[in-house]
C-alpha cells in the first residue's frame, strides 16, 4: 500500500468526496433542489442554508450535490456507452486486421472531425436539448479514442506466442479475443476511461454552460456558472463553488488516470 502512486491517493480522495456527495444526494439533500423561494435568495451559510441560497433562493449545497450526481452520471453512461462501442470496434480492427482494421481506423480519424460541442448544437437543433443529447454526444467523441486505444494494444496482444499458440490448436478469433486479448487490454481500457470521465465532466459542465445539457430544474454545475456570471461582484460564491466542483473533480479524475497508469506499467516494478 505505501507504494502506490501519491497521485493515485489524492485523484481517489477527489474523486470520492464528489461521488459520496454524489450518492448523498440520492436520498438526502438540504433542501429540495427545486424549490424556490424568492423571499430567501441570497442568504448567507447557516443553520438551514450551509452554503446559502442562489438569486432564486435555493440552496447552494442541494445544488451543488444534485449537479454532482447529474454531472457523474452523465459522464458514467457517455464514457461507458462509447468505451464500450469503441473498444469493440479496436477488437475486431485487432482481430481482422487488412481492411477490415483501415475502415475502422479512417472512420475513427473522420469522427475526430466532430467536436463535441458543435455534435451536441446540432443534436440539440434536431431534437431539442436534453440529458439524452448530451450522453450521445460525449459518447460519439469518445468512442474514436477508445478505438485507436484498444486497436494498437489488441495488435500487441495478437503477436504474443500464447496468442499464436490458440490460433495454431484452431481457435476461433472471438474466443481468442475473449479469454486472451481482452484480459490482457483492459487495464489500458480501465486507465482510458478514467481519465476520459475528466474530459467528459468539462464537456458537460461546458454543454450545461450553452443551455444544450441538464435542463431545469435539475441542477447542474455549468447552469449555476451561466446562471450566476452576471453576479459575480455581487454573490461570488455562486460562481466560485460550482467552479471549484468542476476544478476538482476533473483534477480528481487526471490524478486517478495518471495513478492507475503508474500503477499498470511494468517498468515501474522494475524500478523499485
Amino acid at each position: 500500500m505505501r507504494n502506490l502512486p501519491v497521485s493515485l491517493w489524492i485523484g481517489g480522495a477527489l474523486v470520492g468526496v464528489i461521488a459520496l456527495a454524489a450518492l448523498v444526494s440520492l436520498v438526502w439533500t438540504p433542501q429540495d433542489f427545486a424549490t424556490v423561494a424568492v423571499s430567501e435568495r441570497f442568504q448567507p451559510p447557516s443553520a438551514r442554508y450551509w452554503l446559502g441560497t442562489d438569486q432564486l433562493g435555493r440552496d447552494v449545497l442541494t445544488q451543488l450535490m444534485v449537479g454532482a450526481r447529474n454531472s457523474l452520471t452523465i459522464a458514467l453512461v457517455a464514457v461507458g456507452l462509447g468505451g464500450a462501442l469503441g473498444t469493440a470496434l479496436g477488437l475486431l480492427a485487432g482481430a481482422k486486421g487488412g481492411w477490415t482494421e483501415e475502415i475502422v481506423l479512417r472512420l475513427a480519424d473522420f469522427s475526430f472531425a466532430f467536436p463535441a460541442l458543435l455534435f451536441a448544437i446540432m443534436l440539440a437543433a434536431a431534437f431539442g436539448p436534453s440529458f439524452a443529447n448530451a450522453v450521445v454526444a460525449i459518447a460519439f467523441i469518445n468512442i474514436p479514442v477508445f478505438v485507436r486505444v484498444s486497436c494498437a494494444s489488441a495488435r500487441q496482444v495478437w503477436q504474443r506466442d500464447y496468442v499464436l499458440a490458440a490460433r495454431a490448436s484452431a481457435r476461433g478469433g472471438l474466443a481468442i479475443t475473449r479469454d486472451h486479448v481482452l484480459p490482457n487490454i483492459a487495464a489500458i481500457v480501465i486507465v482510458q476511461a478514467t481519465i476520459d470521465f475528466a474530459g467528459a465532466i468539462l464537456i458537460e459542465a461546458a454543454l450545461s454552460y450553452l443551455g444544450l445539457g441538464v435542463q431545469p430544474p435539475e441542477p447542474s454545475w455549468g447552469r449555476m456558472l451561466s446562471e450566476a456570471q452576471t453576479l459575480l461582484f455581487l454573490a461570488p460564491q455562486l460562481t466560485v463553488l460550482p467552479g471549484l466542483c468542476i476544478v476538482a473533480t476533473v483534477l480528481g479524475f487526471n490524478l486517478l488516470g495518471d495513478g492507475l497508469r503508474d500503477l499498470a506499467d511494468p517498468r515501474r516494478e522494475k524500478a523499485r
